[in-house]
């Protein structure tokens, strides 16, 4: 006979799952801790199996079978929640939660505006964003924290489906000072910049790239500071500290102390950072998901596309 279970316990499973904590999801749920364990409980009954591994002190994490539970009990959930309008004939009304993953530095630049994008056309939908470096990122998508994340193409591997959204080439900002400052308008050369000090953005896999750069070019740069904010990396630049090379370009040049930095293109032919639409491996879109991708390539201005999958 087959064993049954209930979208309840479904839901409550997929909030322990995200929240990685039964007080935290108790809460959450406006539930007792006893009712959401007992449910847990009851599910790992019906599947046969344990969908938690218990961590002293660290809370929850899925087992393997908890991960591939979690991935299609959002899409049941997704399912149940569209059955009324479909009964009645009505169009699709997205509700619910979801979560997408956003590498820190791209957070400032895009992340607002198609929270208010999506925000406007799906208000049914609570949109949060997880936000973390390439690193982080990867391993949320790996264990079912985020349905999908805006990343850059670094670290990734091949094994997770993505979606390029842009291409954005090097260049080098300067302080106003600096005598390359003085024409912002002339490609200056990497190369011929490596013995100033250089201020490196040092996040995981970023900073690899960055040197990259410079090993491509047959040359070594000498490194003064190392920083793992995007803002702090330009501040010790418009403060005279040294030269640095990033991708992203601010609007305008000013830092958050107020004093602008010069950027300068590169003459160079070097590899540009992709901006990145990325799932996990192996699920099946959420429609939720497949709305904020719709959101993210109208904002970045890429012909649209049936999935990323």
């Amino acid at each position: 006979m087959t064993r049954s279970y209930t979208l309840v316990q479904l839901r409550y499973f997929c909030a322990v799952a995200e929240l990685e904590n039964m007080t935290a999801a108790a809460a959450a749920l406006n539930v007792t801790q006893s009712t959401l364990s007992s449910a847990v409980a009851q599910l790992e009954q019906v599947m046969g199996t344990p969908l938690f591994t218990r961590l002293p002190r660290r809370g929850l994490r899925l087992t393997p079978a908890g991960r591939r539970l979690h991935e299609r009990s959002l899409l049941l959930l997704e399912d149940a929640d569209q059955l009324p309008g479909l009964v009645r004939e009505e169009g699709p009304t997205l509700a619910g939660d979801l979560t997408v993953g956003v590498f820190g530095p791209l957070a400032p630049f895009r992340a607002s505006l198609i929270f208010e994008e999506f925000e406007r056309e799906h208000p049914g939908v609570n949109l949060s964003f997880l936000e973390g470096d390439q690193e982080f990122l990867r391993r949320a998508l790996r264990d079912g924290k985020c349905e999908l994340a805006l990343m850059y193409d670094l670290g990734l591997g091949g094994e997770l489906p993505r979606r390029v959204l842009r291409r954005i080439p090097p260049h080098v900002i300067v302080a106003p000072d600096h005598p390359l400052a003085a024409t912002p308008e002339q490609p200056v050369s990497l190369r011929a910049l490596a013995d100033e000090p250089l201020i490196l953005l040092d996040l995981p896999h970023s900073r690899e790239y960055y040197l990259s750069l410079f090993k491509l070019l047959g040359a070594v740069p000498r490194i003064r500071h190392r920083a793992s904010g995007y803002e702090t990396v330009r501040a010790f630049v418009a403060r005279g500290h040294g030269y640095s090379v990033l991708n992203q370009r601010l609007p305008h040049d000013l830092t958050y102390a107020g004093s602008p930095v010069v950027p300068l293109p590169v003459v160079e032919e070097l590899p540009p950072i992709e901006v990145l639409l990325v799932r996990p491996a192996g699920t099946r879109p959420t429609l939720k998901s497949r709305a904020f991708e719709e959101i993210c390539l109208r904002v970045y201005g890429v012909a649209p596309v049936v999935s990323i999958d």
